[in-house]
Order: C-alpha cells, then structure tokens, then sequence
C-alpha cells in the first residue's frame, strides 16, 4: 500500500491512476490529519508526500508531518514533493529521514522508477538472485570491510539507487561502478563512463548534453552527449567533486528531471539512466565550505561505498600479488611463476599511495624484464628503486629549487612533458596524477601542448 499526500487532490488523483496501473495499491490523504490516521492504522510500503498544506509555503508543516509519519513507521521510506526552487527544502527532509525527493512538474517514468527504488530497497525479502548476478571475479580481496561494501553493492545493483563511490585513487571505483551496472536489470545496455575532471567548464554542455550542427564555430554536425549515449544504462561520473559549481548546477537539473536540451537546440530530450558518481575528494567538507552543491550531494549519495586505501587492507595483498603476476603472465604467454615468501613480504609492507592500481603498475613492469620460475624480493625491488629514480629526475630537476609552488609544479609538467615528447600517459604516470588531474593542470597553468 502506498500513501499519497497531496492537498491538491488533483495531484493525488493523477498519482494515484499512475501508480495502480503500474500494479500498486494507493490510499490518498489530503492533509496532515487525515494523514496521520492512515499512517497509524495501516502498514506502508511508500509514503509520497508533498511539503505544503497550507498559505504558508515555507514547507514548515510538510518537515514536521515527515517526522511524526518516520516516528509512528521508521522503516517506511518517504518520497518528497517539491516545487523546483524549494529544492534546498527537499534537502531538509532528507536530512530528517526521507528517502527520495521529486520537483513538480512531476516525469510520470522518472517517478515510476523512483517509486520502485525506494520499495526495493526497503523491502525485507531481498534478492539471492541479485547476489548471484554479482559477479565480483574482478574484485580480489576477503578483507571483511570490502566484503561488507560489494554485499550493500549486490544488495543494491538491481535497483535503480543512486550511487555515489568514495575512495583513493587507484582503490577500484570503477571496477565497482562496472560490477553494479553488470549485475543491474540495465546489464545488456551502455555503461558510459565520464571523466569529469579531464571536461573544461566550456565544453561541459556539449560533452554532456550533446549540441547540434551550428551551435557553435566548428560544430559541422550534431553530436551526441554522454546522457543520450546512456539511455536505458549508466553513466558513471567519475572525479565529479572536481566539477564547478556552474556546472553543478546544470547536473542536478538533469540528475533531478532526467531532462536536457543539446547547445543550440530548443527541444526538451528525456532520458532514461541510472547514476553512478565516485570522487577522491571529500564531498561533506566540499558542501560545508559551499565548493559543492548541498542538494546535488543530496541526490548522488543515496547509497554511499567508501572503498578503504590499500594501506588499510594489507591482509589483501597476497591475493591480489598473485592474481595480477597470472595476468601478466597470460600477456607474455609464459607459465606463471612462483613468488618467494620474501618478495611477498616486501611487496606487502610498501606505502603504496597509489593503492592498488600502484601495487599492479610494479607487477607489470617487473613482469616485464623477468626470465625464470621464482620471484624474488630483488625482481621488485629493482623496478621500485628504478621508478623512484625517474620520478625524482622528473618532478624535482636540480633548477626547480626556488619559485612559487606553482612555478615549481608548471615546471615540473613542462619538464615531463619534454622529456617524454608529449605522451601524456607516461607523463601522467611520472608525476604521480591521473591523466584527468594532468590536462586540468596544464589548462590551469596555459601549457601549450
């Protein structure tokens, strides 16, 4: 039974006929008492409620009906009805308990789905099967904080959740992205990934909603952008604590309406994409400093994995030692050899403050000289000392000893960038960056390239 509120009957009517012809039992109220009755008397899956109900719009009664209805049902989740400017109201609610939050002019599939989410993730019958469908094969590691993540993750991929991935760089985001989707009732279509810390602020519109031919100088033709490509998927919206707050903008209107227009064309396009976000930064901070949209926070986070730093799971290394030398084995076609209880024991007190994507650079690279059955400490060690070696001569050269921070870090990059004649992979790789924080630095710093 779903519970509408609405003092509009109309909205309660209009509601009411699309949920029961999606298969839903409703019951509808029309103010806060009549509300409250229901609510006592009768066991919910859903309560969708509007904020106001009466002259005073400030949404003041809506916030305390929210609290008396997760008083008297706590489990029952709480969908909130907003107008588009009280937005930062809906927020509120949030942070009392509701679940979800929809703006009027209310989208009838984007509801729909919203309504299913909430129930499925609430529901006490859930999913053997959905774990089943989780395929984490590409996920190593027993360490009881990661297996308590990719079981809220199984728990999860089926819906249509939100989902918002918190982590270092390099501890697995995007494996964890990819093995949602996969396991998602959205499996067999797109999975589209965006970086959005590698999009400048000015080609953030075309890049995400797409333009048509003319829109701008150079715009020969219509181009798709990366929503369009994930209808009926996910987009997964890597680095998004490094969007600005223009931007942050424009994202939550297409977050929240699953709605947008391509540059220079009038016509509204809908959408149909589940959301995926992970960052490095710290999004609370980000928020209570105001370099971060609360309500974008809000609509992005509704399930929350903090994916721990290697550091933090060193019980994992063995495992994960092992299965990325079979990997770079199979590359080189040759038989996977032994790894001696030294060169474990060496790999597995390093800092790694690349976490696992570093831990994989050093078995690759030293895969790739190694001739023999066993693995020792000084086949590691060699490759680690060497790599060190480059870095310093790269990032710290003996003129870069005065100057701003900033001198030194422009410096730095022109210096890498020279010395490996403009491949940005290696040049990412020897300072220590993504390619994504490389090109955001180098537009920072106006490096011609």
């Amino acid at each position: 039974m779903i519970l509408i509120v609405d003092d509009d009957k109309t909205i309660c009517m209009s509601l009411g006929l699309l949920l029961k012809r999606s298969g839903y039992t409703t019951v509808t109220a029309n103010g806060a008492e009549e509300a409250l009755k229901i609510v006592r008397s009768t066991p919910l899956q859903l309560i969708v409620l509007d904020m106001n109900y009466s002259l005073d719009i400030s949404g003041n009664d809506g916030l305390e009906l929210l609290q008396k209805c997760k008083i008297l049902q706590p489990d029952t989740p709480v969908i909130l009805i907003t107008a588009w400017a009280n937005v930062p109201l809906a927020v509120e609610g949030m942070k009392l308990g509701a679940f979800d939050f929809v703006s009027k002019p209310i989208e009838s599939n984007s509801f729909l789905r919203r309504v299913e989410t909430a129930i499925a993730m609430t529901e006490p019958i859930l999913r053997d099967e959905a774990t089943e469908k989780f395929n984490r094969s590409e996920i190593i590691g027993e360490n009881p904080q990661l297996k308590s993540i990719l079981a809220t993750a199984a728990k999860v991929a089926p819906t249509d959740a939100s989902v918002l991935i918190l982590g270092e760089n390099g501890t697995g985001k995007e494996l964890i992205a990819r093995a949602i989707h996969n396991a998602s009732r959205r499996a067999h279509n797109p999975f589209v990934m965006v970086n959005l810390g590698g999009i400048s602020q000015s080609l953030f519109e075309s890049e995400m909603f797409g333009h048509i031919k003319g829109a701008f100088t150079g715009a020969i033709s219509d181009r798709k952008g990366r929503f369009e490509m994930a209808d009926k998927g996910t987009i997964f919206l890597d680095e998004i604590g490094d969007l600005d707050l223009s931007c942050q903008v424009k994202m939550l209107r297409v977050l929240q309406q699953h709605t947008f227009e391509p540059l220079g064309d009038s016509t509204t396009h809908h959408v149909d994409f589940r959301v995926i976000s992970a960052t490095n930064a710290n999004l609370s901070k980000m928020v209570a400093d105001h370099t971060f949209r609360e309500d974008l926070f809000y609509r992005i986070n509704l399930i929350t994995l903090n994916l721990p730093p290697l550091r933090e799971r060193r019980d994992d290394i063995p495992l994960l030692v092992k299965h990325f030398v079979a990997q770079a084995a199979h590359k080189r076609g040759i038989a996977t050899p032994e790894i001696s209880s030294e060169a474990m024991a060496y790999l597995s007190q390093l800092p790694y403050p690349g976490n696992i994507r570093e831990l994989k650079n050093i078995i690759d690279g030293s895969m790739l000289v190694f001739n023999g059955q066993y693995l020792q400490a000084d086949d590691f060690k060699s490759f680690v000392i060497n790599h060190k070696s480059q870095e310093s001569s790269t990032v710290a050269p003996s003129h870069l000893n005065s100057g701003t921070l900033d001198d030194i870090e422009k410096a730095a990059i022109v210096n890498a960038i020279e010395k490996y004649e403009g491949n940005m992979s290696k040049v990412a790789g020897a300072l220590g960056i993504t390619r994504q924080s490389l090109y955001r630095r180098i537009e920072k710093f106006g490096i011609e390239i």
